[in-house]
């Protein structure tokens, strides 16, 4: 499981850097990329952070807002890519990318409310 952990972890950040990265080459939207950075890095964080929850209930909640960042990104993908800031093929590719993640959030948030209704 700490495998599967890590591997989510390093993808989230990957990500990150991957949007960062295509964002750095958009010429104006300025307020878009500013929230698509902000959201897209955010996933990750929140993931890092329930690592270090204080309860059941805070590490649910952090994962829960990884999640809601997935979500985000997602939105602000399709807005620059509606503004045809990035190609077919790169919203293609974020998109898929940060769907793959939010399934496996969804997972993760799944399973931890599974196991704290056992308790």
């Amino acid at each position: 499981m700490e495998q599967g952990k890590n591997q989510l972890r390093e993808e989230t950040i990957d990500f990150a850097l991957e949007v960062s990265d295509v964002c750095e080459n958009i010429k104006g939207c300025g307020v878009y990329i500013s929230q698509l950075l902000k959201s897209s890095s955010s996933i990750g964080a929140n993931l890092h952070e329930a690592k270090y929850a204080q309860s059941r209930a805070d590490f649910i909640h952090k994962l829960e807002v990884a999640l809601k960042e997935s979500f985000e990104t997602e939105y602000w993908l399709e807005l620059i890519y509606r503004k045809q800031k990035i190609s077919d093929e790169t919203y293609k590719v974020l998109k898929n990318k940060c769907g793959i993640i939010r399934r496996k959030l969804i997972a993760s948030v799944t399973t931890a409310k599974r196991n704290q209704d056992k308790k």
